[in-house]
């Protein structure tokens, strides 16, 4: 059984910036990537960003122009996302997920195991 821990959301002002981790544990770490992906109140889980886990290949959404960083520490099985310039429209639950065969890694049904989430939320 997999499972995925995010951590690191908060209540930010406009501007600032946050760190979400995400810890994988449950089974040798053989996955082919792992993303990230949000969710605001009463709209779809929008795909944000992913890496590879072999070369670390990354894939970023286009609204995010430079400001958010993903990257991975395979020893620690952790994914992180640092995200800077946060924009109060960036107000929602995160949620980072693994994809053990790839695909289409902008789109969620890539994903074979999600977190619970964090929420993160930027006031004006």
């Amino acid at each position: 059984q997999v499972q995925l821990v995010e951590s690191g959301g908060g209540l930010v002002q406009a501007g600032d910036s946050l760190r979400l981790s995400c810890a994988a544990s449950g089974r040798t770490f053989s996955g082919v990537a792992m993303g990230w992906f949000r969710q605001a109140p009463g709209k779809e889980r929008d795909f944000v960003a992913a890496i590879t886990w072999n070369g670390g290949n990354t894939n970023y959404a286009d609204f995010l122009k430079g400001r958010f960083t993903i990257s991975r520490d395979n020893a620690k099985n952790t994914v992180y996302l640092q995200m800077n310039s946060l924009k109060p429209e960036e107000t929602a639950v995160y949620y980072c997920a693994d994809s053990l065969s790839g695909g289409v890694l902008r789109l969620p049904v890539a994903y074979d195991y999600w977190g619970q989430g964090t929420q993160v939320t930027v006031s004006s």
